[in-house]
């Protein structure tokens, strides 16, 4: 694991930074192989290490079936929530006092679990995520309990316009009494794209406001689409 601490670790976190509190999303290169990429797509089969499967069509929720990892987290998974957590908690203690939210997230993630422990939220929702022609995936936000953190990632496991078409990752920013704005991104394979989950502030005349974003997935034009989405918050269920 100390390859991918040291990826980690070596990032442009202030130009991350900066990213983030300016367009609520950023990306992290290539910080997969393409060997840890196909790893993680055969272990699709392993149910052994997966508490829940949902296909999405049964919930409307789109086209396509993700699976939520059980506890323990594969070695690696761990090791990328927990390193990353540290870096991002900055982020959203700044975000939250911009906005006058009266919460502070603590340093290490493993403080944070136990707080959404402390609210009932005990299960893992690290999920893998299957598309094939035709799948998308409709605006949404995961949020599974009363104590969330404001930034997720997600890890690309297939290479765009190789491995599939179409199945661009599509942000959508709210701004208050305004049209809303659609980002439509296509990170490459091994890459990780931050991003947050609810909302970002945004600097207005009279203060900060909220604007607030939903994230999904385009159609799926050929191929097949694997990622990796990793939320640092537990669930209830």
């Amino acid at each position: 694991m100390h390859n991918i601490i040291q990826k980690i670790q070596d990032a442009d976190w202030r130009g991350i930074t900066e990213e983030m509190h300016q367009a609520g999303y950023a990306i992290l290169p290539k910080l997969l192989s393409d060997e840890q990429g196909e790893a993680l797509k055969a272990d699709y089969t392993n149910h052994g290490q997966y508490r829940k499967t949902v296909v999405m069509a049964r919930h409307r929720f789109g086209l396509g079936e993700y699976k939520y990892f059980d506890y323990p987290l594969p070695e690696l998974i761990h090791t990328i929530r927990t390193e990353v957590y540290s870096h991002l908690a900055p982020i959203a203690n700044a975000w939250f006092s911009a906005l006058k939210v009266g919460v502070q997230f603590p340093k290490e993630h493993e403080d944070f679990l136990r707080q959404c422990h402390r609210f009932g939220q005990q299960k893992a929702t690290v999920l893998i995520l299957k598309y094939g022609t035709g799948g998308f995936n409709t605006l949404h936000q995961d949020l599974y309990g009363e104590v969330y953190f404001p930034i997720q990632v997600v890890l690309f496991l297939d290479e765009p316009e190789r491995d599939y078409t179409g199945g661009e990752f599509v942000l959508t920013q709210q701004i208050p009494r305004a049209q809303s704005k659609a980002i439509v991104l296509k990170p490459k394979k091994g890459d990780m794209l931050i991003f947050t989950t609810n909302f970002k502030p945004a600097k207005g005349a009279n203060g900060y406001y909220r604007v607030n974003m939903k994230h999904g997935v385009s159609e799926v034009k050929s191929g097949s689409r694997h990622t990796l989405g990793i939320i640092f918050h537990d669930a209830v269920s």
